[in-house]
């Protein structure tokens, strides 16, 4: 089972590390695939939850274990056109990733392509039993 760094936390949230590049680097260094929050503004892209914050180089966003959410249609249409692993989601129960996964709200229903997000350590620490591909969640160190 794939575990996914949900913003590049592993031991809990963390708004002061959370998308910043060198922190996502290091956790990747580390073994686990990181979600992170993807925007395109202009020709520049950036990474940050709520508004564009750091700045970033597109060849950043091509590494295979970088799970990429579009944060504005503008980062989501350049990411399908370079083939970067990404979404879109606000709340939906599902919706397909652009390599065919299936990114899941959590506590909803699962099956073999599920990506689970999982907000809380107890929510993961039961994913770990099921059949799904990925658990992504801010507690990935607890789940090793």
């Amino acid at each position: 089972m794939i575990l996914i760094s949900h913003r590049g936390n592993t031991h809990g949230p963390n708004p002061k590390t959370e998308n910043y590049p060198v922190h996502i680097i290091n956790v990747l260094n580390q073994g686990y695939d990181v979600e992170i929050d993807v925007w395109k503004v202009g020709e520049e892209w950036y990474l940050g939850h709520d508004e564009p914050r750091y700045l970033i180089d597109v060849k950043f966003l091509q590494n295979p274990h970088l799970w990429c959410h579009a944060k504005n249609l503008q980062a989501l249409e350049s990411m399908l056109e370079y083939g970067i692993n990404c979404f879109w989601h606000q709340g939906d129960d599902f919706t397909i990733t652009s390599k065919g996964d299936i990114w899941t709200y959590p506590r909803k229903e699962s099956c073999k392509k599920t990506v689970m997000v999982c907000k809380e350590k107890e929510l993961a620490l039961k994913m770990l039993k099921k059949d799904i591909k990925a658990i992504c969640s801010d507690f990935v160190e607890a789940l090793k």
